[in-house]
């Protein structure tokens, strides 16, 4: 290590960045700072550092420093380096392509609508942003058909001396060989503009009005063709939602499971979701949502010009970020100010729900994608030095709550994810109420036992929740029926239970410590979540279940009748086990004698 005292004392107090450096001369983190000489004494204090930047600091050899001439400089350059270098201890997001826009050409006769990429320097009216191509191409399917608006190119169109196929399918109202007047053509241009500026209402109200003065004329023919127009703009409108609220809004949903996470960003112009993204960062260990959404906001908007020009005047996050300072530098770069909101309600806090929700299913989907899911086998096989390609996973789980209604999950994964089909789960009996290793026995002996017997399936690699104990329990139950061939592995969790820190014990074999990062490790994380997630589940149902029956149920001579008539005088159950034994004899159809076993019942007397 350098001398870091001389290092720190010549520091400057100015704006810039810094980078911190390995013996190899490698990045391994690039930062930003208002004060270099604060910021980076900082990580050399006394004060206690997380667990990431204690990691890092571990390997820094060197630092370097670059002064800026302002805070926006600082912001800019980092994010550039960091899209440069990727250094190993920074939130990556992969370098994603413009925003696609819908095009309305105003310098033309006719108008024609276009998917557009790139700089709005084009003369015409720009929609958008969209989030992606099929959202774009979706609203123009729907622009063709409800305005009849051209989507040929102008040499095509110029060249054209009778109607092309659009118009034989109602999709065009071939204005190239003037089938529609200029004017007409013009009406449709502007309904367009308003339905693509969320105005649905306004432009059901314009053909309303021109359907009732078709209708008024006699035309009749025409007032059908717009009433047909009106049902498809409102079955559209049904279907969209279009908020009350108006605004420029990006809304920012993060969502983590099984090592992995996704941020999606929903884009919402005119009070109108226009569509969203997901974004699967690198992310380095211990990293903090805060970190991850930081990193997210200034890496998306400064990567691309265009991102910047489309910066809406509001972002939503799903918490507070305690360095808001770069949010306001991050800002100066648009052309407007952008205000940074949490804590949203109203329609707002809809649009944030939306955002959060999609990040959810985003997330399984990726997780659950096919291709996902072999690179995750076939990384799998590679770390455990198997000879073969595991194709099924089961993992084993128990659950309970103090060692009441004891459940035990199996669940089921192949090559395309989950096979749901194929779970259990086993009501765990007469063992000592919190023995996790003789519940684990139990139910590996009911399953193991079935399998031989049926001739079913065996799992290539099988997964217990838990440590050695565990691992040779199902050693053992395994040698009992004679089962071979199943590759066994228990996975005990980290300190503080935090994903990532997994140890993997394995039969005569030294434990193994996978990165936080590789990929069979989170496949083994989301196998043994789904089998957490499914045993909890189980128990919570098995103990709602064991709680609704009344205990009234467990005393002979009280059937349902009399169950009837003592919540019905007593007005509930807390009254019932309040009751002295002559308030109890009071009750019709309740002698003495079963009062008396009513209340040695309640009160554990004989």
């Amino acid at each position: 290590m350098f001398d870091i005292q001389s290092f720190l004392s010549r520091l400057p107090h100015q704006p810039g960045i810094y980078q911190m450096l390995d013996d190899q001369g490698q990045i391994l983190y690039i930062g930003k700072a208002r004060d270099l000489k604060k910021r980076i004494t900082s990580y050399f204090s006394h004060k206690q550092q997380d667990i990431k930047t204690a990691a890092l600091l571990k390997h820094v050899i060197s630092i370097d420093i670059t002064v800026t001439h302002s805070e926006n400089e600082a912001l800019l350059l980092e994010c550039n380096l960091i899209k440069k270098h990727r250094p190993h201890y920074n939130v990556l997001f992969r370098d994603d392509k413009t925003y696609p826009y819908i095009l309305i050409t105003t310098d033309q006769t006719y108008p024609k609508v276009e998917f557009y990429r790139g700089s709005r320097k084009r003369k015409g009216t720009f929609f958008g942003p969209f989030p992606n191509t099929t959202a774009v191409r979706d609203t123009i399917n729907l622009i063709e058909k409800l305005f009849h608006l051209r989507t040929c190119n102008d040499r095509f169109f110029s060249t054209r001396d009778r109607p092309c196929l659009q118009y034989q399918i109602g999709r065009c109202s071939a204005p190239c060989v003037h089938y529609i007047s200029a004017e007409d053509y013009q009406v449709s241009v502007h309904r367009a503009i308003l339905f693509l500026q969320g105005k649905n209402n306004q432009v059901i109200e314009e053909l309303n009005k021109d359907m009732e003065r078709a209708a008024q004329a006699l035309q009749f023919e025409v007032a059908a063709k717009i009433r047909d127009q009106v049902s498809k703009l409102r079955e559209i409108q049904s279907r969209q939602y279009v908020s009350s609220a108006q605004g420029e809004v990006d809304v920012i949903g993060l969502a983590v499971k099984a090592g992995i996470i996704c941020i999606q960003l929903v884009l919402i112009r005119g009070g109108r979701i226009l569509g969203s993204r997901s974004y699967f960062p690198i992310v380095p260990m211990h990293s903090s949502h805060e970190e991850i959404l930081m990193s997210f906001i200034t890496q998306h908007y400064l990567q691309n010009r265009d991102f910047l020009e489309s910066m809406p005047r509001e972002i939503i996050l799903g918490e507070r970020l305690s360095d808001a300072h770069w949010l306001t530098v991050l800002a100066k770069h648009a052309d407007h100010p952008v205000h940074f909101t949490s804590n949203v309600r109203g329609e707002r806090k809809k649009w944030f729900e939306i955002a959060t929700n999609s990040a959810r299913e985003s997330l399984i989907a990726h997780l659950m994608s096919r291709s996902n899911t072999l690179a995750r086998f076939s990384a799998l096989k590679e770390e455990l030095g198997l000879t073969f390609f595991p194709t099924r996973i089961e993992c084993f789980d128990i659950s309970h709550s103090m060692g009441e209604a004891t459940v035990a999950s199996c669940v089921v994964f192949n090559q395309e994810g989950p096979l749901k089909r194929d779970y259990r789960r086993f009501n765990i009996t007469d063992i000592t109420p919190g023995d996790d290793i003789a519940a684990m026995r139990q139910a590996l002996s009911r399953r193991y036992k079935k399998l031989q017997t049926t001739g079913a399936i065996l799992p290539d690699i099988l997964l217990m929740d838990g440590g050695k104990a565990q691992l040779n329990v199902a050693k053992a139950v395994l040698a009992e029926f004679a089962v071979e061939g199943v590759f066994l592995i228990g996975v005990s969790k980290g300190p503080d239970r935090k994903p990532g820190f997994e140890t993997l014990h394995q039969i005569n074999k030294n434990e193994l410590h996978l990165p936080p990062d590789s990929i069979a490790l989170h496949l083994i994380q989301q196998v043994r979540d789904e089998a957490h997630r499914f045993a909890i589940t189980g128990h919570r149902m098995r103990r709602d279940k064991k709680r609704r029956v009344s205990f009234l149920e467990s005393i002979p001579g009280i059937g349902a009748k009399r169950r009837r008539d003592l919540l019905r005088y007593f007005g509930g159950i807390q009254a019932i086990n309040r009751a002295s034994l002559e308030e109890l004899a009071k009750v019709p159809g309740i002698n003495r004698s079963l009062a008396k076993r009513i209340f040695s019942a309640l009160h554990d007397t004989v």
